[in-house]
């Protein structure tokens, strides 16, 4: 029961699950589950969620009851047997898709002018006010939010905890604004398990797209909704790096080769470049500008990685026909970091790079003459060699400082293998 309540309450909407979860009268039955498993917790839990995850109802609210139902069980499948955890991951995998298979971007909207029709219907029959884009004057979430989340009170004071749900500060008659939130926390929370499962969905590529621009323009303008806006980019934020784990961690073939990467490729391309639509390659001057972009980041992970990108397509370049213009582009960006970073890791990132992109082809060995590839290195190679005995051992990791001196041999065997090439 502890193992449950934890994982209710941590949730960012738990006001809206613990309420289900009460109605539903959940209680009674986990208790007489714990009652006749004493001595199996995990075995009694794992039955009420089963129980939670069958449940028929189709609301945004059942849907969060669920997502979170699902999350439980996958911290409870060691205690379960081979069988139930072939069961669960199933019943798992259904629960998530279901979740991430539901249109945010549509329903926010329908739901938007659901309650704006039943305000304005509303206020006709009672005298009530009619629904305007200002939230009640006894409510504000959206500003109750951004001073819970800088660690303050509405008054000013600092909080003692950071309390950071605020379903609690929604009216009870805000019934479409309270199933919106619902729903982007159950699609939030699903993609946070899939990132911890490590595991593919269908949906989390169309997730990554998300917010929509519908269903952001009627939130801005509604400064009741207007609190929406966050949870939508969590829940592309949490799609984002549900794709970072899932490829990392399978190999090209079982993402469909090389037409499936160039799938991914493109969307998450016209993601950087705020495209309309689906382009149909990334241009040498766009994955410049990525590049660029991501080498002034303060995140060493981020330099690093961008070096590595440009340093595989580079490869990749170098086996077609007609690309040494596009190699002369990557070949000069490497080179200004590999003479400019600070950064030994950063520094041995590009010269790596360069070694990748240049180390074979016809069009490798043309760009590399235009860009005078071998004075360049040779210019470089003593000041990095002095840096990395410099600074080395006392800055740097081990295994960092195996990396950085496997590139200075290998920088060093470049150099003689560019000079062995014939000049024209």
């Amino acid at each position: 029961m502890q193992t449950l309540s934890k994982s209710v309450l941590s949730s960012e909407s738990s006001s809206t699950a613990v309420s289900v979860f009460n109605k539903t009268g959940l209680l009674d039955l986990l208790l007489q589950c714990l009652q006749r498993h004493p001595q199996n917790m995990e075995l009694a839990i794992s039955a009420v969620l089963d129980g939670i995850l069958s449940s028929i109802h189709t609301t945004p609210e059942y849907t969060l009851l669920r997502t979170l139902a699902a999350g439980s069980l996958w911290n409870l499948k060691s205690g379960l047997s081979s069988a139930q955890q072939s069961q669960t991951l199933t019943a798992l995998a259904s629960t998530l898709s279901h979740s991430l298979s539901l249109d945010a971007g549509e329903l926010i909207p329908e739901l938007w002018h659901a309650e704006s029709a039943r305000l304005s219907k509303d206020s006709t029959s009672v005298n009530k006010p009619e629904h305007t884009e200002e939230p009640p004057a006894s409510h504000e979430p959206e500003d109750m939010e951004e001073e819970m989340r800088n660690g303050g009170k509405p008054n000013g004071r600092k909080s003692k905890t950071q309390n950071k749900d605020f379903s609690d500060l929604l009216p009870r008659d805000r019934v479409e604004l309270r199933e919106a939130r619902a729903l982007l926390s159950a699609q939030q929370t699903s993609l946070e398990i899939i990132v911890n499962m490590c595991c593919s969905d269908d949906e989390v590529l169309k997730k990554a797209e998300f917010p929509s621009a519908a269903a952001i323009e009627l939130c801005a303008k509604d400064s009741s909704w207007k609190c929406l806006l966050k949870k939508m980019e969590r829940v592309q934020c949490r799609a984002l790096t549900c794709l970072h784990n899932i490829l990392s961690s399978m190999d090209p073939e079982s993402l469909g080769g090389a037409l499936g990467l160039q799938d991914v490729a493109r969307h998450l391309s016209s993601l950087v470049f705020s495209s309309a639509g689906e382009i149909p390659c990334m241009t040498p001057q766009q994955l410049m500008s990525f590049c660029e972009a991501a080498a002034s980041c303060e995140l060493l992970s981020v330099r690093v990685n961008a070096l590595a990108i440009l340093g595989i397509t580079g490869s990749s370049l170098a086996k077609e026909k007609n690309t040494a213009e596009t190699l002369q582009l990557i070949g000069s960006a490497l080179l200004n970091v590999a003479t400019k970073e600070a950064n030994l890791v950063v520094c041995g990132e590009a010269l790596d790079a360069l070694l990748d992109v240049f180390a074979d082809g016809e069009e490798a060995e043309t760009a590399a003459k235009n860009i005078n590839l071998l004075s360049s290195l040779k210019a470089l190679q003593p000041g990095f060699r002095a840096k990395l005995r410099k600074e080395g051992r006392g800055k740097y990791s081990p295994d960092q400082l195996f990396v950085l001196d496997n590139v200075r041999i290998n920088l060093k065997r470049f150099i003689g293998y560019l000079e062995n090439l014939p000049r024209n």
